[in-house]
Parts: structure tokens; sequence; C-alpha cells
């Protein structure tokens, strides 16, 4: 069949479609239509009309009428997607997860794996809200990582996996700056150490070191503010945040360098070895 043949049947079908299905000019029951009809009306609502949550119905339709298909398959994954567009995100998981479990060899389970994920990547909007949903987005990123490292699903994966671990370290930045300015410097200097701990590839790292060379010479602990100073300069000599500790530091006549043997010290050392970042 040549293009134009095909572009005209498909215009032929949704015009049939368009008069019969529920909502034309004239109603027909879903059942006097076959699967691929059905799969293909809410193909084109999908892609045309942009309205997912009446896509949805020709979908489910195609799996009621014509369960254990190949167009049943494809409808079902069909349905995640279109949850998903609806912002529907824990119905295009629970459509996901049976397409898993009906289908979990299918050429099309990475990218049922990668609704999932996604379905709670999109549900993070800002570092103000409950980082549960992040924390997931994370673990369900690396699930398609390990499961499907092959795949441009996977790929895509690591890059949202990145952006979801930087919106975490974003998280305790704000909750340490929220102590720092009313004084509680213990307080601040936990959520930044977790940022230098556990984010350190993030892009908070250097502001972090930062506030903590302000925290300790606010608490008066000049080797812990000095070492910050001396990781900062040794791995971010460029960026404007060591040149602000810098200034800091020499004010009150000290110099950026790993001193005592607080937490600080030994991850310079771990630094120094190259173990760190």
């Amino acid at each position: 069949m040549t293009a134009g043949a095909r572009v005209f049947g498909a215009m032929l079908l949704a015009a049939t479609l368009s008069a019969c299905a529920p909502g034309g000019t004239r109603d027909a029951p879903m059942e006097s239509y076959t699967a691929e009809e059905l799969y293909k009306r809410g193909e084109l609502i999908l892609e045309g009309d942009g309205k997912p949550k009446e896509a949805l119905r020709y979908f489910e339709e195609v799996e009621r009428i014509y369960p254990y298909t190949e167009w049943a398959k494809r409808a079902l994954i069909m349905q995640a997607f279109s949850h998903h567009k609806a912002k529907e995100y824990e119905e295009a998981r629970v459509a996901a997860q049976r397409f898993l479990d009906f289908y979990p060899a299918d050429e099309d389970a990475a990218y049922a794996l990668y609704l999932m994920a996604l379905s709670y990547y999109d549900q993070i909007e800002d570092v103000g809200r409950d980082q549960g949903l992040t924390f997931q987005a994370l673990q369900s990123m690396r699930d398609v990582i390990e499961t499907y490292p092959d795949s441009d699903y996977a790929r895509s994966a690591i890059l949202k996996f990145e952006l979801a671990f930087d919106h975490l370290a974003a998280k305790e930045m704000e909750i340490g700056r929220y102590y720092l300015k009313r004084g509680n410097y213990t307080a601040a200097i936990n959520r930044f150490r977790t940022v230098v701990q556990d984010f350190q590839t993030t892009t908070h790292t250097a502001e972090a070191l930062h506030r903590l060379v302000e925290c300790y010479l606010a608490l008066g602990l000049r080797d812990e503010a000095q070492t910050a100073g001396a990781i900062l300069g040794y791995n971010y000599r460029s960026n404007p945040f060591y040149e602000d500790s810098f200034a800091l530091l020499k004010k009150q006549g000290l110099e950026p360098e790993a001193k005592g043997n607080s937490w600080l010290a030994g991850i310079y050392r771990q630094m120094i070895k190259g173990e760190w970042l």
C-alpha cells in the first residue's frame, strides 16, 4: 500500500469512528468495532486532539472487549501513557505495573518501567515539598538504569536521576540556610555536612563548604573553618564561594588549610588520595 493510500485509509477510519463513536452523530456499541479500530481511534484522539482522558476510554475498551490479544497488550501500555499525560500519576503506575506483570519480557517492558519512574519524577515540583517522591523517583530511575542499561530509557533515566539527586541536595541547602539565618549554627552544620558527605557530586557542594566556613567561624571553631576552606579551594578555586570563604578567613587572620581531626579533615585526606570528588 502506498503512503497516500495509508493516509486516506487513516482519514477514512477517523471519519467513520468519529461519526459512530460516543459523542459523534450517532452512537454505536464499542463491541461493533474491531480491536484495531478502537486502538487507532484512541491513538488519533491522543495525538490529534490532545485529550488523554477521552483517548483512554478506547484503550480500556480494547482490553475489555479483546483481552489477551496483541492489540490489548498495546492498549495497556497506552493506558499507562494516557494516564501520565492526564497527570493521573498513580493510575499511570498501576497500568504500567500491570503491563510488567502480564508481559515482563515484552520489548515495551523497558518503557513501562520508565513510565513508572517518570510518574514519580514529574511530581517533583519545588524544593519546598516533601521529598518522599524524590526518593521514590531516584529508586525507580535506578531500576530502569540497572534493568535496561543499554536502552534509550536508561540514558534518559541517568539524566533525571542526577537532577533528582541535585533536588535532594537543594532541599538540604534550603533548610541549612534557614537555620544559618537564625543563628542555629549546629543545625545548619548538620544540613551542610549532609550535602558535602552524601551529595558531593551535585552543584551545591561549593556553597555547602562556604556555609560551613561561615558556621564554624561563628562558633569559633577555627580548625574546622580552615579545613572547609581548604577543601573548597582545592576543588573550587575559581568559584565565587571560595573567594567569599577566603575573604572571611583572611579577615580573622586565617588561611584555608587542613587542620585538626574533624570529619572535614578526614574528607580532606581522602580527597588528596583521589578518593573523594
